[in-house]
C-alpha cells in the first residue's frame, strides 16, 4: 500500500494544467480553483474562495464560453483510455446518476429528471485496474479514474412532432432518432487500439441490456458483463433466456458479503450457480434485423433467504466462457465490483457536493461539475484505500515517516503497533473521528479533513528540515 501526500495544489497542477483553454492565464487560474476546491470539496466556491478577489477571478472564470465541462475532463479521460488499452486487465463500469437542482428555481438551462424533478443527467465510466484475484477469487483493484463522462439535458417534455406523448411512438420513429440509450458502450468506439495482453471488461446494470451495447462491446474487441433486464427469445431455441438457464444443471454454490444499501443493512447471501450459452434472437430495427448474438448466461439465485422480498436473483450476459463453477463465480465477482461506480457517484454529491452549487446558469454549473468530477476520484481513491487497509504491519516506503511522528505525537502509538488499518484510523482521528469500539468505519468528511490536515503538518515538518 503505497500513499502519496500529494497536496492539493500538486494534484491540481497534475490535473488540470494540460486543460487547454486558449490561455495560459486561465488554465492557472483553473489550477487554482481546482487546489481549493479539492483543499475544501464543499460544493460552493464561497466555501473554497473565501477571499473576494480570489472569489471574482473565480466567478470570471466560469463566465468565459471556452471553459466548458468538455476540455476540463478531456486530458483526464485520455490518460485513462490510453492506460486502459496496455497490457493487463481491466474494467469499465457505467452507470448514470440524476444531479437534482429541483429547489434551485432560479437556475437557468437545466432540464427534466426522474418523475417531475429538474436537474442534469450524468453518466459516467470509471475505470479500474485488475492487480490480481486473492484466495477468495475476489479481484484487487485500483482505481484508474474517469475514462469518459457525459451529460446531458432532457427536454421538459418528450413528444413526438405530431404531440403523441412518447409511450405511443412507432418503432421506427423511435429508432431513427437519437436516443438517450445510446449512451451505453458508446465511449468504447473512442478508445485506442488495444496492445497484445488486454483485456477489457465493460460492466453495467440492468439499464445498460440493450443489443446495441453488445454490438458495441465486439466491435471494440471488448468483453461485457451485463446484467439482463430482459427475458430475450432465444435463436433456434424454445423458451425465453431466463427460463433456459433456470433449467441448466446447478453447478455450485457459495456465501458473499452483501454492502449495506439504503434501507436494507449489511448481510451475507448463499446463491446457487447455474450457466448457460446461448444464442439471442436479434430484436427488430429499421432497415434489417442485426446479427445474432452468441453469449453465456449467468444465473445466481439466493437460497433460503431470510427476507424472500430481498432475495438475490442476478441474470448476468457475458461474452468471458464461463460455463464452470470457478469461471461462473468469477463473473458473479466481476459484476459485484459495480458496487464503485454508485461511490463514485456519492463522492461526488456527498464529498464534492456538487448538488449544493449556487451557480445561477446550467453553463456554469456543467463547468464546475468538471472540476469535481475529478475532486470525487480522488475521495473515492482515499475512501477506497481505508476501506480496503488490513492488519498487516507498514512498511517504510508506505508513508513518509514525519507523517507516522505527527500521527504518534497526537494520539500515541497504536496498541498493536502500526498496520495499514490503524494508519488509516489514526488519520480519521485528525480529523475528529473518535474511533470507539461503537463507532464504526469512518466516513467522507473524517476521512479527508484528517487526510488534509496531515497532508499540511507533513509538508510544514519536511519544509522545516
Amino acid at each position: 500500500m503505497q500513499i502519496s501526500l500529494l497536496t492539493c495544489s500538486q494534484w491540481a497542477q497534475e490535473q488540470f494544467a494540460s486543460v487547454d483553454l486558449g490561455d495560459c492565464r486561465r488554465v492557472e487560474r483553473l489550477v487554482k480553483v481546482a487546489a481549493a476546491l479539492a483543499e475544501t470539496p464543499s460544493g460552493t466556491l464561497p466555501s473554497a474562495l473565501p477571499e473576494w478577489s480570489e472569489l471574482k477571478a473565480a466567478y470570471r472564470l466560469f463566465d468565459n464560453p471556452t471553459v466548458t465541462f468538455e476540455k476540463i475532463i478531456e486530458p483526464q479521460c485520455q490518460k485513462v483510455q490510453a492506460t486502459c488499452v496496455s497490457a493487463g486487465q481491466f474494467l469499465l463500469i457505467e452507470d448514470t446518476t440524476l444531479l437534482d437542482y429541483s429547489s434551485r428555481k432560479s437556475l437557468e438551462g437545466i432540464g427534466r429528471i426522474g418523475d417531475g424533478g429538474r436537474g442534469i443527467n450524468l453518466h459516467t465510466t470509471l475505470a479500474m485496474r485488475v492487480e490480481g484475484w486473492d484466495e477468495r477469487q475476489e479481484p484487487r483493484l485500483s482505481l484508474l479514474g474517469l475514462a469518459a463522462q457525459h451529460r446531458w439535458i432532457r427536454a421538459e417534455e418528450l413528444t413526438r412532432g405530431n404531440g403523441v406523448a412518447k409511450g405511443g411512438e412507432r418503432k421506427k420513429r423511435k429508432f431513427s432518432r437519437t436516443r438517450e440509450s445510446e449512451r451505453w458502450a458508446r465511449v468504447l468506439a473512442e478508445f485506442p487500439a488495444a496492445v497484445p495482453g488486454n483485456q477489457r471488461i465493460y460492466i453495467a446494470d440492468r439499464e445498460g441490456d440493450i443489443y446495441e451495447a453488445f454490438q458495441r462491446c465486439r466491435a471494440a474487441g471488448c468483453d461485457f458483463v451485463l446484467r439482463a433486464c430482459q427475458d430475450r427469445a432465444l435463436l433456434q431455441s424454445e423458451g425465453s433466456l431466463f427460463a433456459h438457464v433456470g433449467k441448466s444443471k446447478e453447478l455450485g454454490r457459495y456465501t458473499f458479503q452483501l454492502r449495506a444499501r439504503p434501507g436494507m443493512p449489511a448481510r451475507k447471501a448463499t446463491v446457487a450457480v447455474r450457466s448457460a450459452s446461448v444464442v439471442l434472437r436479434p430484436p427488430y430495427r429499421p432497415g434489417g434485423q442485426p446479427a445474432p448474438e452468441q453469449v453465456f448466461v449467468i444465473e445466481a439465485r439466493e437460497v433460503n433467504p431470510s427476507n424472500p422480498e430481498n432475495a438475490i436473483c442476478w441474470m448476468l450476459l457475458t461474452s468471458i466462457d464461463c460455463l464452470t463453477y470457478e469461471d461462473a463465480r468469477q463473473i458473479i465477482q466481476l459484476y459485484a465490483c459495480r458496487w464503485i461506480i454508485e461511490e463514485y457517484h456519492k463522492a461526488l454529491k456527498t464529498g464534492a457536493g456538487i448538488e449544493r452549487s449556487q451557480l445561477q446558469e446550467c453553463r456554469r454549473v456543467e463547468a464546475l461539475l468538471g472540476i469535481l468530477s475529478l475532486v470525487a476520484v480522488r475521495l473515492l481513491n482515499l475512501k477506497l484505500k481505508a476501506a480496503e487497509s488490513v492488519e498487516v504491519p507498514l512498511k517504510e516506503s508506505d508513508i513518509e515517516p514525519e507523517a507516522l511522528v505527527i500521527l504518534e505525537t497526537r494520539f500515541g502509538r497504536p496498541p498493536g503497533g502500526w498496520t495499514q488499518r490503524t494508519l488509516w484510523v489514526w488519520i480519521a482521528r485528525l480529523g475528529g473521528h473518535l474511533a470507539r469500539k461503537s463507532d464504526g468505519s469512518p466516513g467522507w468528511q473524517t476521512l479527508w479533513r484528517g487526510w488534509n490536515r496531515l497532508r499540511a503538518m507533513t509538508e510544514g515538518a519536511q519544509l522545516l528540515k
